[in-house]
């Protein structure tokens, strides 16, 4: 028997611990949480016979100090479920287990109490008398001065035979400030340890956030004739941005842009001397990922920018995106970091039957130490110059275990910095991206119209996924141009930023979004008409503010609401409510208890074209309510105030009042 016992190791201790959570694929990677954040943990304990248990977890900070030790509350009877709740308030990688143990005063309680309530006598109990006259003397050093002496005065009473009825022997053992006390402060036996798990605690911007994406060379440029703009006439834009309340500013790339087989407007092959190229075609003779295009600036242009970005209480995140065009330094001076066809010439990028001859995909395979460190230089050219979040174009088309080398790397010097994939690809591989290191993923929100995808969605990722995957909805992207923007008018625009900006606590948009952009260069397309991947798109702001064609006060208010309710600060505490309509959706978020918590409640029409109307059934203890309370709402969007109960009738106009954001406020 102990042979075979050597053999096969042990692999439960004397109480059993298991299904241990926040966990991620058995402990390979960390959980993730930000500052501030309450992460809930739960296991399932249990032991043999009947004695009675209780469990822990103990939590330590990324210096290694600091032990931090909560108490568990156990489940539903039956379950063996125990959960705690722990809160990480720095950056860095946390460390927790879960401890069980034997609690002998519990037990004792429990057996004594049994008795009494039998009606045993004291001479049929004095045995259990001294028991716990004896644990209790044990469990008096680790208790606080107060409760030492309700100690002494709990064991004198056990021991003093002169007390006839039991009820009065045992109640000063059972008085509830001395079980708090030794609840507190336990006696343990037999304690069995969980493997130790990790929590990754990233910055509160990798959970919360609002993007803006712009194009810095269309704003100042001119057409007739063609001229970039700058960073220093892109600067120009940043008050608008702030004004509207985002908080990351993204650039697509920066860098110098090929010219060989440089693409046109929309995509074609026949650019004309003054056409810029798309900024995804990175590198020429006047340098690649690490250099700036010479008609947007200098790298001090480049740093006047971020500084006044951060000035706006706003910080930029730039592109990364690793491919080449043919004439970018590394093809001449690495030929070995890309695929060379039979015929010596170096394979450019494919997804047949689409060709993208301006762009020459990187090999991983043939020289990874090279590549590798030449990437991680690239990425701390930028961090130098203040750059703290990077969008990662296409990671999916890389290997995976890179960007478990890279993001690691960086982090290990710089944990503020922050990674968001841009992965539009199977499950799978975004969520394996997700677990390895990427901060944030790029979500199918896009393509989630119908009120059913929405709810399941949405519960996938504030379910387990939200363990180590943050979404980012993006209601639109240079490339992503779904066809409910394209036929929804300013209703579907409106519509779409609503459920952006509430269903997820990062979204973003892509610049234009606020100026109604819909048209596609095709019918059954995706793709912008004269997409600005290919060309400047000066746009004149002014105008469509003075002629009202503008969300951009829309998109204020719904920033202004994000940031005034933790509520929508969180991921995990989406819950949806039952409609009777499959036109209109309802949903809340929750932060906190009791009188200061803060409740949000958004029902949104989905139909752009019609007014709808439903009844919202809500579900009231989702909202920390009894089943027959009303309570007053405060629409955010329109001031309006309303009562509502348990169910309520909404009738919501796409062209006047497509959706309401309510402030739950109980009556004083």
């Amino acid at each position: 028997m102990d042979k075979v016992a050597a053999m096969i190791g042990r692999s439960v201790g004397r109480i059993v611990i298991s299904d241990v959570s926040p966990v991620v694929e058995c402990g390979q990677w960390p959980a993730r949480a930000v500052v501030g954040e309450t992460v809930a943990v739960s296991a399932t304990v249990f032991r043999d016979g009947h004695d009675l248990i209780g469990a822990n977890v103990t939590l330590t900070g990324p210096d290694g100090r600091g032990i931090r030790f909560t108490r568990m509350r156990p489940g539903e009877p039956g379950t063996d479920s125990f959960h705690a709740e722990v809160r990480v308030d720095a950056e860095g990688l946390w460390g927790f287990r879960v401890e069980a143990w034997a609690d002998p005063l519990a037990t004792w309680r429990h057996a004594v109490t049994v008795k009494a309530a039998a009606g045993q006598t004291v001479d049929e109990l004095a045995v259990d008398f001294e028991d716990g006259a004896r644990l209790l003397l044990r469990a008096r050093a680790g208790l606080p001065r107060l409760a030492r002496d309700l100690v002494d005065v709990a064991v004198a009473r056990l021991r003093d035979d002169d007390t006839a009825r039991t009820e009065r022997r045992i109640a000063l053992a059972l008085d509830p400030a001395l079980v708090t006390a030794t609840e507190r402060h336990p006696l343990r036996e037999l304690v069995t340890r969980s493997p130790l798990r990790r929590i990754w605690v990233d910055r509160e911007r990798a959970l919360f956030g609002s993007w803006y994406e712009f194009f810095p060379r269309s704003e100042g440029a001119t057409l007739d004739p063609p001229r970039s703009g700058t960073f220093a006439t892109a600067a120009g834009r940043l008050p608008a941005i702030a004004e509207m309340g985002f908080d990351v500013v993204y650039l697509p790339p920066i860098h110098p842009i090929g010219e060989v087989n440089r693409k046109g407007p929309n995509n074609t092959l026949m650019p004309g001397p003054d056409d810029p190229g798309s900024p995804w075609a990175i590198g020429s003779e006047e340098g690649g990922h690490d250099a700036i295009h010479p008609d947007l600036g200098t790298f001090d242009d480049f740093d006047d920018f971020v500084a006044r970005t951060r000035s706006l209480g706003m910080e930029v995140a730039l592109d990364l995106a690793l491919q080449c065009a043919p004439d970018h330094p590394w093809a001449k001076h690495h030929p070995e970091w890309f695929t060379v066809r039979s015929d010596g010439s170096i394979a450019y990028a494919e997804n047949p039957p689409k060709k993208y001859q301006d762009i020459y995909p990187l090999n991983f395979d043939t020289d990874p130490d090279g590549l590798y460190a030449e990437i991680l230089r690239v990425v701390r050219v930028w961090t130098a110059h203040g750059v703290r979040i990077f969008r990662v174009d296409n990671p999916h088309t890389k290997p995976v275990e890179f960007w478990e080398w890279l993001i690691s790397e960086v982090k290990r010097e710089e944990p503020d910095i922050l990674f968001l994939a841009e992965a539009f690809t199977r499950p799978p591989m975004m969520h394996t991206l997700a677990k390895v290191g990427f901060t944030q993923s790029y979500t199918y929100f896009t393509w989630r119209t119908a009120k059913w995808e929405l709810v399941e969605y949405g519960r996938e990722l504030a379910g387990e996924a939200a363990n180590y995957m943050r979404p980012n909805f993006f209601v639109n992207t240079p490339d992503i141009l779904h066809e409910y923007l394209q036929h929804g008018g300013p209703a579907g625009f409106t519509i779409r930023a609503v459920l952006a900006a509430t269903l997820s606590p990062t979204w973003g948009i892509y610049s234009g979004y606020e100026l109604f952009e819909g048209t596609a260069v095709r019918p059954g397309s995706e793709e912008y008409l004269d997409s600005e991947k290919y060309a400047y798109r000066p746009r004149d702001w002014a105008a469509a503010q003075r002629e009202g064609r503008t969300l951009a006060p829309v998109l204020g208010t719904l920033n202004r609401i994000r940031r005034a309710h933790p509520a929508l600060h969180w991921l995990r505490n989406l819950r949806f409510h039952h409609t009777d309509s499959d036109a209109i959706i309802a949903y809340s978020k929750s932060y906190g208890d009791g009188a200061d918590a803060d409740r949000v409640l958004v029902v949104v029409n989905l139909d752009p074209h019609h007014t709808q109307e439903t009844t919202v059934r809500l579900d009231m203890p989702t909202l920390g309510m009894d089943w027959s309370e009303t309570f007053d709402v405060h629409d955010e969007l329109t001031g309006r105030d309303y009562t509502w109960g348990r169910d309520n009738y909404v009738r919501l106009d796409p062209f006047t009042r497509p959706a309401h954001v309510f402030h739950l406020r109980r009556p004083a």
